[in-house]
């Protein structure tokens, strides 16, 4: 995985817009947070505050992200008003999104977090999983009891990702993974089968059960977002899976980063064994891989397979060679 991103998720009872609308409001950090304390608002979307993992204040700004599937943010922070080297996206995916025809309500919330390996602490890189996975768990009770409920509840899912770092331009990632033609390069767990276009296509699993693959790409703020859909129609199943492709420039607010970083968002039942599709995050990470290889392979960059799933600076790339 990739070591400067952390993903934390959680099922919330709660309705997707209030949900959105109270973590568009960055007063009610001081409520779920370990120590974000919003002191001073400097406009509308930002403030100036305390943090967890600092002795300084930092500037606190959020952004709303435009999608039609689900609801998303962007939290920014930084030391300097407007100068923002931490940024937060924030999806929240409906129950039907990931289920379609379920009666469940509620919301499945995914928090991303970046650490720039020029600015990252120990304390920051050690504390990280603790602090972001108590957090969630806190945001997950406060909106529940504003929900009425008084013990955590259960979702019929849980969300895990895999995360690699690609050297590769963005637009060469996009195009390539956005064309289901490419998927026979790529996805070792399908073969083709029947008519194939860019965006749908016609395949077979590794039992030889047919599946329809589709994929719809959208531009999220800095980034894009690439949705895949496989349905079994023998079996009327649907496995949806969410990839963000985020400039590594942007996620660690470092116009010498080169590349992008590959995060996969997957949706699992908790109480049931998965018989069709992928039945393991394994199966998405060694897609990864791949995709890593191939396209590093189309732009040149040879030497960055051989450096692993994670993003390094210019000056830890020439002491790693």
């Amino acid at each position: 995985m990739e070591k400067n991103t952390f993903a934390t998720s959680a099922y919330i009872a709660t309705s997707p817009k209030s949900a959105f609308d109270y973590l568009c409001s960055l007063k009610n950090l001081d409520e779920w947070t370990l120590y974000s304390r919003m002191k001073e608002q400097i406009d509308e979307d930002t403030w100036l505050g305390t943090a967890s993992g600092y002795h300084k204040n930092l500037y606190y700004h959020v952004k709303k992200l435009e999608n039609p599937l689900f609801y998303g943010i962007e939290w920014h922070c930084g030391l300097e008003y407007q100068k923002y080297f931490q940024v937060y996206p924030v999806l929240l995916f409906p129950t039907d999104y990931i289920e379609p025809g379920t009666d469940e309500k509620g919301v499945y919330f995914h928090w991303l977090s970046f650490v720039d390996p020029k600015r990252q602490t120990q304390m920051i890189m050690q504390g990280i999983h603790t602090v972001h996975t108590s957090e969630c768990r806190s945001l997950k009770g406060n909106l529940e009891r504003k929900n009425g409920h008084t013990t955590a509840a259960k979702g019929s899912y849980f969300i895990d990702t895999d995360t690699i770092y690609v050297d590769a331009p963005i637009e060469m990632g996009i195009d390539y993974l956005k064309d289901l033609k490419n998927i026979d390069d790529w996805a070792h767990l399908l073969r083709p089968d029947g008519n194939i276009t860019a965006e749908s296509g016609q395949f077979k699993d590794e039992y030889d059960q047919k599946v329809k693959v589709s994929v719809r790409v959208y531009s999220l703020s800095k980034y894009y977002l690439l949705e895949q859909e496989h349905f079994y129609p023998d079996y009327e199943y649907y496995q949806r899976s969410v990839t963000l492709l985020i400039p590594t420039a942007y996620a660690f607010a470092d116009p010498e980063a080169s590349g992008f970083i590959l995060h996969r968002i997957t949706f699992w039942k908790t109480d049931k064994t998965v018989t069709h599709g992928k039945l393991q995050i394994e199966d998405f990470g060694a897609e990864s891989m791949n995709i890593k290889r191939l396209l590093e392979a189309k732009a040149g960059n040879l030497q960055s397979f051989d450096r692993g799933m994670s993003y390094l600076p210019k000056i830890q790339e020439l002491v790693a060679n």
